[in-house]
Order: structure tokens, then C-alpha cells, then sequence
């Protein structure tokens, strides 16, 4: 039998290239003929409130990279709260469970003020590094730890990072979720499936165009520097969003509380609310557009 370890990928048999590409796939498409209420196009706002475990997870102790996720609970949550309450949108929360133990008044009050609450992980740990019987312990562990803070059983998951093992969506099955915000395959929603068999598990897709920490995410020590103006940054996510309405899709967009909402950038936010709020549109947590589309799905 060949050590398939010991072969180059271009020298893989058939069948082992197919085996990667088969675990998680894109399947059939769960797009509406329309959105609710005749909407043409859904919006979904996502915050991903990291807040320190950004620096806990790889084992960090810089007292100032904590301080810039307390930032987050500090500053960057009301200001993001205050603004979709002007403009009465609700939106997603995508939490840490250790981020929701440090801060439980935040995650009730996202919940009373009508927003979802997801799961983020444990500590922000990277899915793919894990065994199986640490995955899954870490996630059941979040789901009960951010149902007991608020009250609210969460029925999504965004894998921390995007970083998705071939274990996490037999664990998302097991948990019963009705979606996961992890993966990329399409722009509008799609049903997953697990080595070729629908999980009736929704994807609403992400995407690192429509993501604002790869335009703004800074860290002294590593090559990471901020390089493009928030001018630029609201142009990509409007033209984003114009191409979604166009086509009457899904417009879907990525924040972080202690990334989007430093007075130089909250703007952003409150014109692309603005510039939606102008068209026929339908504001939505993740977990009702996932819910309206599985339902709907032309």
C-alpha cells in the first residue's frame, strides 16, 4: 500500500484528490424567486466580536493587544448598537464563548435589542488544528455557554477565521444548526453537503472582499499594516451590494466591533445602511435570511 504522506500532491492517485474535494461541498442552491415581503435583495450584517480572544487564542499575553479587544466591548459595540438602532436594522453577533464570559451584560443586550447571537468558537481556537473529540467538545461547550448567558439557543455557527475542519460539519449536524457562515463556494445561500449527502445545514457564504479586517487589520510585530482608505473600503462594499440588488440576491458583509468603528470608519457603516436603505431591500439577521431561504428556495 502507498504512503500517501510520503507523495507529492501531483503525485496523489485520482481517488485522494477527489476525497479532499468531495468532504464539504456546495449543493443544491436555496435562493428565493424574491425576499420577504417582495424584497429584491437581503442584507445581512455580520459583527464578529472577538474582543481579546484575538490575542488569547495562539496562548498571547501583550497587555496592548488586549486592550485594543476590550476596545471592542468598550467603544466598539455600543457605537455599532447605537447606529443600527437609528436606523432600525437588525444584525448578527458572532461571539467567543470566552469573549461572552467576559462580558455577559454585552451578549443580553444584544439579544434584547432584537439582534442574533452565533457561535464563534471557544476561544477564537482554529477548527482545523483540532481532534475531533476537542472540536465538537469546544463547540457544544459554546453553544451552551452563550444559550445560558442569553437565554437563546444559538442555531449558527461561524467557524473562527473561516478555518473549517474536515470534522466541523458533522459536529454542526450533531448540534442540530439550521446554518454555518464559514464557507465560500457561491454569493447566494446553498445547502452543505458532508461526503456528497445533503446536511440541510444553509451556508450563508462570507467573503474576504466583503470582510473589514483585510483592509484595516494592523499588527505591530507581523506584515500586517493598514493600506487602503475607507473611501476605497465603503466603494467595494457599495459596489458589493449594487451587484447583490442587481441580481436580487444576497448581500452579505463581515465586521469586527474593534476593526469598523473607530471614528474614521463607522461612517462607512452608516452610509452603506443609508445607500440600502434608499432600495428595496430586506434587513435580516443571518438566521432569518438562512430560515426564509430554505423555505423559499426557487
Amino acid at each position: 500500500m502507498t504512503d500517501l504522506s510520503k507523495l507529492e500532491p501531483w503525485q496523489w492517485p485520482e481517488a485522494q484528490w477527489r476525497h479532499l474535494v468531495g468532504q464539504v461541498r456546495a449543493g443544491r442552491p436555496y435562493r428565493p424567486a424574491s425576499w420577504k415581503n417582495g424584497a429584491r435583495c437581503a442584507v445581512a450584517l455580520s459583527f464578529d466580536s472577538d474582543h481579546e480572544t484575538n490575542e488569547l487564542r495562539d496562548g498571547g499575553r501583550s497587555i496592548g493587544r488586549m486592550s485594543w479587544g476590550q476596545y471592542g466591548n468598550r467603544v466598539g459595540i455600543p457605537r455599532v448598537l447605537a447606529l443600527l438602532d437609528r436606523y432600525g436594522v437588525k444584525a448578527t453577533f458572532y461571539v467567543p464563548a470566552v469573549a461572552a464570559l467576559l462580558y455577559e451584560d454585552e451578549q443580553r443586550r444584544i439579544v434584547a435589542e432584537g439582534h442574533e447571537i452565533g457561535i464563534h468558537g471557544w476561544i477564537h481556537e482554529l477548527n482545523s488544528v483540532l481532534p475531533y473529540e476537542a472540536e465538537r467538545d469546544l463547540m457544544f461547550r459554546s453553544a451552551d455557554t452563550l444559550e445560558r448567558i442569553t437565554g437563546v439557543r444559538p442555531v449558527g455557527l461561524r467557524t473562527p477565521s473561516w478555518d473549517f475542519s474536515p470534522h466541523t460539519l458533522k459536529i454542526e449536524t450533531e448540534l442540530g444548526l439550521l446554518y454555518d457562515s464559514s464557507l465560500m463556494a457561491d454569493e447566494d445561500c446553498y445547502e452543505l453537503e458532508l461526503h456528497g449527502q445533503g446536511t440541510g445545514i444553509v451556508e450563508l457564504p462570507v467573503e474576504w472582499i466583503r470582510d473589514d479586517a483585510v483592509y484595516f487589520m494592523m499588527h505591530r510585530f507581523q506584515s500586517l499594516r493598514p493600506y487602503t482608505p475607507p473611501t476605497d473600503v465603503l466603494d467595494i462594499f457599495r459596489r458589493e451590494f449594487d451587484a447583490a440588488y442587481e441580481a436580487g440576491g444576497l448581500f452579505q458583509l463581515t465586521m469586527h466591533p474593534h476593526i469598523i468603528t473607530p471614528r474614521s470608519r463607522i461612517w462607512i457603516l452608516e452610509e452603506l445602511i443609508r445607500h440600502a436603505k434608499a432600495k428595496d431591500v430586506w434587513f435580516a439577521t443571518h438566521a432569518e435570511v438562512a430560515a426564509y431561504a430554505k423555505e423559499h428556495a426557487a
